[in-house]
């Protein structure tokens, strides 16, 4: 629908009306109006007055990569990040420093009986601006097909776009002369890019926790608008550890501990070989299941009912459009389109991001590595926990023969789990439903968001994932974010900024 369309229907039949639909079942629930008749259109009028500066916002962001594998624009980021804050209304805003990069922390207090959290990140991806068609920070608008247009640049839609979006709401509120419903908590991280090593620290900090505890839940902006228009409303995310697998000669003690020339393979070892046969243990022969002792003793199988969710969803996929976008011809094992869906929520996995050794360049080297890399991800599931996986990792190498072979753990957290009837999850829904959006309920995203520094104790409150609008690329090149749609069921930026607006006041509303 145009999502315009909203601001002539009338509030009151409109969020009486609204019910909680999530595939398969319906939790029915009234919602009392939440403001006096044209409170949203005001808003809407200062959203599309703020339009340009709201661009410019994303712009500006975009225009200050910090790349916390690199170590860059760390400080400065989190500097521009709390001027983000102190612009939308955030009051205390301080900047926490961990044992690694800094995070912010921001309160807006207005008094309302309910408060909500919100998680920002301010780091972004590495970039090759060689593979871009676009300069990567120079945040210029494209057109993209059957979308329209949309800015470009590194963290546009991971997750900068979304985030300054929902900065744009506050804003936006505020011009409009209209008091916030809820009380906000910020909770900003530089290292989600790298496995969020530090977050605990900010999240645990007694004056932050104690802000914490005080919300309904804590929510990631997010862009979840294909072409369709349709939403998935996750009930979780998988947890996820990244490492480095090294063996080299000086470790092993044999082999070379540099590199040595080729030839002498018939009388010297290889740290490359030695890496492989170690990779091939963690996983079955054809690489489709980890096979580390003890991996699957506590992992947690999807229920009836998330499978029926699932097998809803899958329904209204399109199963050919997304395997042309992945590039692929068949699912793993050759399963069926809602079997591979249940199989991504369901299973736990290893994977290789990258093997580095020796000579890569144009033609040949001709040398025996003295050291090679395996970079891995491994994606967790309930019940599993990061430091049983990395304990379980250790074991299995040492068991192999493999006690040589270093395992560098670079950060991760345990997967997130959110109930569906939680008021955060019913808000999220009523919230789509009144703006006219099609959803589905999935029980586990595959991706991983530090969500269970929040579902987790000490803070132990409901997390997920909330947003309209569009955009694609995260991690990759010509990343971008929808500013004008064209498509009549995508928000572009001022539709995404009144959705976020919509979901705040839902939330102080819902019952």
């Amino acid at each position: 629908m145009d999502f315009r369309e909203l601001d002539r229907l009338d509030r009151r039949d409109m969020l009486r009306g609204a019910a909680i639909v999530g595939a398969g079942a319906a939790l029915m629930q009234p919602i009392p109006l939440w403001a006096q008749s044209g409170s949203m259109a005001d808003i809407r009028k200062a959203a599309e007055a703020g339009k340009a500066a709201s661009i410019q916002r994303i712009r500006d962001w975009i225009a200050l990569p910090s790349i916390a594998a690199e170590n860059r624009n760390m400080v400065e980021g989190a500097a521009f990040m709390a001027g983000l804050a102190r612009d939308a209304g955030f009051n205390n805003v301080e900047i926490v420093p961990t044992d690694g990069h800094p995070g912010v922390f921001g309160t807006i207090d207005v008094g309302a009986p309910r408060t909500l959290g919100i998680y920002f990140m301010y780091d972004v991806k590495q970039f090759d601006p060689a593979e871009w068609s676009s300069p990567p920070l120079e945040g210029k608008m494209v057109e993209r097909p059957g979308f329209g247009q949309a800015i470009m640049g590194r963290g546009a839609v991971n997750q900068k776009g979304p985030e300054a979006t929902f900065l744009a709401a506050l804003h936006a509120i505020r011009a409009a002369g209209r008091k916030l419903p809820v009380n906000i908590v910020l909770v900003c991280e530089g290292e989600e890019e790298i496995g969020s090593p530090h977050f605990r620290q900010i999240a645990t900090k007694p004056n932050i926790l104690a802000a914490l505890k005080k919300c309904e839940g804590i929510f990631i902006p997010f862009a979840s608008q294909g072409k369709t228009g349709n939403v998935t409303v996750n009930l979780g995310s998988k947890g996820i550890i990244e490492l480095e697998l090294v063996a080299s000669g000086e470790k092993w003690g044999r082999g070379p501990k540099g590199d040595v020339h080729s030839s002498l393979k018939a009388m010297v070892d290889s740290p490359a070989w030695r890496l492989v046969q170690a990779l091939q243990t963690l996983v079955t022969p054809d690489g489709n299941r980890p096979a580390i002792e003890g991996w699957f003793e506590n992992v947690r199988p999807l229920t009836d009912r998330e499978k029926t969710l699932i097998r809803e969803a899958a329904k209204a996929g399109d199963e050919a459009a997304q395997k042309q976008a992945l590039g692929i011809t068949h699912w793993i094992d050759n399963l069926s389109y809602d079997d591979a869906l249940i199989r991504l929520a369901q299973e736990p996995t290893v994977n290789i991001e990258g093997l580095v050794a020796g000579y890569t360049g144009p033609g040949g080297k001709t040398i025996l590595p003295g050291r090679a890399v395996a970079k891995l991800d491994l994606r967790l599931v309930p019940n599993q926990t990061r430091a049983e996986a990395e304990k379980k990792l250790r074991v299995h190498l040492d068991k192999h023969g493999f006690p040589d072979v270093e395992v560098k753990v670079s950060g991760g957290y345990d997967p997130t789990e959110v109930a569906e009837d939680s008021r955060l999850v019913r808000s999220e829904l009523a919230t789509y439903r009144s703006l006219g959006v099609a959803t589905s309920v999935n029980p586990r995203m595959a991706g991983s968001w530090p969500g269970a520094t929040f579902t987790a104790p000490p803070v132990s409150i409901p997390a997920a994932h909330f947003g309209i609008g569009h955009g694609s690329g995260a991690h990759a090149p010509d990343e971008y974010y929808l500013i004008d749609s064209t498509n009549p069921k995508v928000a572009g930026l001022v539709d995404a900024t009144m959705g976020f607006a919509e979901f705040l006041y839902v939330l102080a509303a819902i019952k």
